[in-house]
């Protein structure tokens, strides 16, 4: 199986974090379902053009905070999650989104002002593009 991460040496995240938090918000957005087989340390390294040692690091911490486990012999597995595990998660990975496209923004010398006038004109863009409420 092939992940659809894409990871950057140019973001100020560490690799390791990037795909951790890329396979993370498969999981929680269901796209990747309780159960479902994860391609081996080697080849998701192989698919990133990074280290082995960085790909291991990510399922490391993805398995230290519940998200996969790793059966000996059978290979690394998406665990299922609580709803509530679920919901805090998906806050995290928004809210860090959020943040970091405000801190890229202000490098570029945006004001909060002209932000939030740009978020507003974004929120008002899919309001109208997708009836969300």
């Amino acid at each position: 199986m092939k992940l659809p991460i894409v990871v950057s040496d140019d973001s100020k995240e560490p690799i390791y974090y990037q795909i951790e938090l890329q396979i993370k918000t498969l999981i929680v957005s269901g796209q990747l379902q309780a159960g479902t087989a994860l391609p081996s340390i080697r080849a998701l390294s192989h698919d990133l053009s990074c280290s082995v040692i960085t790909t291991r690091r990510a399922y490391q911490n993805l398995e230290n905070k519940g998200f996969i486990e790793t059966v000996q012999g059978k290979g690394t597995f998406v665990k299922a999650l609580e709803l509530n595990t679920q919901i805090q998660i998906k806050e995290e990975v928004v809210y860090s989104n959020f943040k970091k496209a405000i801190e890229e923004s202000k490098l570029m010398g945006y004001s909060l002002k002209q932000l939030k006038e740009i978020s507003d004109k974004a929120f008002d863009d899919l309001k109208k593009g997708e009836n969300l409420e």
